[in-house]
């Protein structure tokens, strides 16, 4: 075994100093590879670099972020100013009549043609109003009656019961509609935060 002063005073007498120069070696090795990776990836990233700053300087890379900043503020902006428009139209088309039924018919039995009709406009919760239009030979005569929850307080003729009928059936598409309405409404408010 070999001795060496510098490993004696270390208190590595043990080691063979050929050991040491290999294990030195393959860190050296293990060390370039590194180095070079790095490098690339360096490279990489400077040449990533250079094309985003093509053509440009520090000015105006700061007016195009600050460009930015304001459309991203004008845009929630516009999100909030939407979103209250959205649920003032939520709130108000309870309201509105959007249910309807209509039944054309021939009130003197081929005397008249079908142009007599008996037309029934309903609100979401079936409140409204019931149109009938009796036409004659003599002339015309149109006849209303309230509809409160999908019920008139005056009798109703055949014509005029099927239209309130088709009215009231319509609640099911419309509660369908609701619910794709809400869950629109629901997103729109989910991407506002």
């Amino acid at each position: 075994m070999n001795e060496s002063g510098l490993l004696g005073m270390m208190g590595l007498n043990w080691l063979d100093p050929m050991y040491l120069i290999i294990f030195l070696l393959v860190l050296v090795i293990v060390l370039f590879i590194l180095h070079f990776i790095q490098m690339s990836k360096f490279n990489k990233l400077y040449e990533e670099y250079q094309f985003f700053m093509e053509g440009k300087d520090g000015k105006s890379l700061e007016s195009q972020f600050e460009s930015l900043f304001s459309d991203i503020s004008d845009l929630k902006t516009a999100t909030r100013r939407d979103r209250r428009d959205i649920d003032s139209l939520l709130k108000n088309i309870h309201i509105c009549y959007q249910k309807m039924g209509l039944v054309k018919y021939d009130a003197f039995h081929e005397m008249g043609g079908r142009l007599s009709f008996a037309l029934c406009m309903l609100d979401k919760d079936d409140n409204g109003y019931l149109i009938n239009s009796v036409h004659s030979n003599n002339g015309c005569y149109t006849y209303t009656k309230e509809i409160v929850e999908g019920r008139s307080a005056i009798d109703l003729g055949l014509e005029e019961k099927e239209a309130l009928e088709q009215a009231v059936s319509m609640s099911k598409n419309k509660d369908n509609q609701d619910k794709v309405i809400k869950e629109a409404s629901r997103r729109v408010e989910q991407s506002g935060k």
